[in-house]
């Protein structure tokens, strides 16, 4: 929750580079302006100004989550920097209270030729740990980053997504105040940003949060305001949601403006559809979508490739104990385990379990979510069984079945959340709870746009007049 008490406050921030076209150029820039300063002359400059950033202000205040979109080139990465004090501005000032912890640039404070064990102490002086608060969070750094002996080796042999582990993990055993990211949670296993991701909604509960991503989902996901930058100044600052459309608005206008067209941008629009009830019909139970097979035949079908549930490799998971999830599987039509299928295509997905004390009213469900942990769409069985709630004893086994068509889902990976709760709707106890119980990866996708895709029932245009 955030309060009025700012802890990043940017006035008039302007970061200038000086761009020389030839080294000699720098040589004359550090020797003839001096001598034609002593001899009386004005001195030339024999360099062209570049402005990273111009004319910022804004202020972050405690507790917020603030996201920063913009083109490549437009500051976001300057202005982070300077925030957290390894650049120093041109003109106009910073201020911030509380210790900062930041994920800049891939492996940004790591010396290459230390181990990674030598890195996580180097990382936590410098956050302003004592040798003996990272002796005692060590442990707990390892486990989180996930890298084994690996901490042992020099990180210049690390891949890039160990090096983000490694530095993701620092970062969140440093008691900070404010945590940045630039584009960090763009490397790594879905596995992994899962685990990031739901490492930063609790962070936002206690601390505030400043993001940098090119992904706008993301941006949109996680944070409370946004901020756009072009071309190094603040082009808008308000509610994530509006400045994203408009962001993406803006973006669309630009492309389309390269090929020749022009899109007109209107904020204030309102669409009126008017309703005829005599048009409305009814839509069969399960359709087929049928472009799919037209699709298929050109190779772009929407593969997607599950991974096996593994009950002894469950990361993350919660509950009272009195049952327990003991397989996930998703099957096809046929009604064996798969572990391929295709969006458009219908699945079942099978949860089973087994209780170890008697329980009223048991409710199985779930959540797909896509790599940044954003819940693309589930269901539980609560209102199909309101009327006869299922019970269970000691010993009992019990399996759930969700039968669906699966959606289109563009390329990426994802996850699924399984849990068996016992009560009603509105007021129940969680038995078990598994995060990212079964993982797939959707590749192949013929969707473009948004989260999901789903079969069309029909597609249809008629000429209404002239």
């Amino acid at each position: 929750m955030s309060s009025d008490l700012p802890v990043i406050s940017v006035e008039s921030l302007g970061k200038k580079y000086d761009i020389y076209a030839r080294p000699i150029d720098r040589l004359k820039q550090m020797t003839l302006p001096r001598l034609a300063r002593l001899a009386g002359r004005p001195g030339n400059a024999y360099y062209n100004e570049f402005w990273a950033l111009r004319e910022i202000s804004l202020t972050v205040r405690r507790g917020e989550t603030v996201g920063i979109i913009g083109r490549n080139g437009s500051g976001k990465s300057t202005l982070l920097q300077i925030v957290c004090g390894t650049l120093h501005p041109s003109e106009g000032q910073v201020a911030t209270s509380g210790r900062i912890a930041a994920l800049l640039e891939l492996g940004a404070g790591f010396n290459p030729d230390f181990t990674g064990e030598e890195n996580v102490y180097l990382s936590g002086l410098l956050y302003g740990l004592t040798e003996r608060q990272v002796r005692e969070r060590f442990d707990s750094i390892l486990a989180f980053a996930e890298i084994g002996e690996f901490i042992k080796q020099p990180v210049k042999t690390y891949s890039s997504g160990m090096y983000v582990r490694l530095a993701f993990s620092i970062a969140a055993h440093v008691d900070a105040d404010t945590l940045i990211i630039d584009e960090a949670l763009s490397v790594g296993d879905v596995r992994f940003t899962q685990k990031c991701m739901r490492f930063l909604r609790e962070f936002q509960k206690r601390g505030t949060l400043l993001f940098v991503s090119h992904d706008t989902a993301a941006v949109t996901n996680l944070c409370d305001r946004a901020i756009w930058l072009d071309g190094g100044r603040l082009v808008m600052d308000g509610p994530t949601r509006d400045v994203v459309e408009r962001y993406l608005a803006e973006q669309h206008a630009a492309d389309r403006a390269a090929e020749g067209e022009v899109v007109v941008i209107r904020t204030d629009a309102k669409l009126s559809v008017p309703v005829d009830g005599k048009s409305l019909q009814s839509v069969p139970a399960d359709v087929t979508d049928s472009r799919l097979a037209h699709l298929n035949e050109g190779g772009t079908r929407n593969r997607i490739e599950f991974f096996a549930f593994d009950p002894d490799a469950i990361e993350k998971e919660f509950g009272a104990g009195a049952a327990r999830i003991s397989q996930v599987a998703l099957a096809g039509a046929d009604g064996k385990p798969c572990v391929l299928t295709h969006g458009g295509e219908v699945v079942t997905l099978l949860i089973e379990a087994a209780a170890t004390a008697s329980l009223q009213g048991l409710i199985f469900g779930f959540y797909v979510k896509d790599r940044l942990g954003q819940r693309l769409f589930g269901d539980n069985s609560y209102l199909t069984y309101r009327d006869h709630p299922v019970k269970t004893g000691p010993g009992e086994r019990l399996r759930a079945k969700f039968v669906f068509r699966m959606p289109i889902l563009p390329n990426g990976d994802y996850a699924v959340d399984v849990a068996l709760a016992s009560g009603t709707q509105d007021s129940h106890t969680q038995q078990h709870w598994i995060h990212d119980a079964i993982t797939f990866r959707a590749s192949e996708s013929t969707m473009r746009h948004g989260l999901v895709g789903i079969p069309m029932h029909s597609i249809q245009i008629d000429q209404v007049g002239t």
